[in-house]
C-alpha cells in the first residue's frame, strides 16, 4: 500500500520552520515538525530521483528507494545510505555537502552506486 504523498505546502512550511531554527543556533523543533520535514524531502528525492537501486534511511522517520538502475526484490538491498535526521535536512537543503557529511562519519553508505552528491540539495 503506498503512503500518502505529502502536500508540497506543509512539506515545505516543515522544511523552512527547521532551516529557521538552524538558522537561530540550532534550537531543536517539535518532533512532528522534524519528522514532516524528513519524510516530505524524502519523498521530493524520491520524485527527482525515480528508481530501486538506492535506499536512503533516515530512521526513525523514513525511507525511500531512489535511482534507476537495478532494483531489488528481497533483503537488504545492496545500496544502501543512512543517516540521521538533521544530517539528513542538512544534506537535503545544503546547508551541508555530501562530502562533507561522509568525511565526518554522518553517512554510511554501501554499495557502488550509493551516492546522493549529484542529487542533493532537493529543496532550497
Amino acid at each position: 500500500m503506498a503512503r500518502a504523498r505529502i502536500d508540497d505546502l506543509a512539506g515545505r512550511d516543515a522544511v523552512a520552520t527547521w532551516t529557521a531554527a538552524q538558522a537561530a543556533g540550532g534550537t531543536a523543533v517539535d518532533r512532528n515538525t522534524l519528522a514532516l520535514a524528513v519524510r516530505y524531502t524524502l519523498q521530493v528525492l524520491a520524485e527527482v530521483a525515480p528508481g530501486g537501486t538506492v535506499e536512503v534511511r533516515v530512521p526513525p522517520f523514513g525511507a525511500v528507494q531512489c535511482i534507476e538502475g537495478p532494483r531489488h526484490t528481497r533483503g537488504t538491498p545492496p545500496n544502501v545510505i543512512e543517516t540521521d535526521a538533521p544530517t539528513w535536512l542538512g544534506l537535503a537543503t545544503g546547508s551541508t555537502t555530501w562530502e562533507d557529511a561522509r568525511a565526518a562519519g554522518k553517512v554510511h553508505a554501501s554499495g557502488q552506486r550509493a551516492d546522493l552528491g549529484n542529487w542533493l540539495p532537493i529543496v532550497r
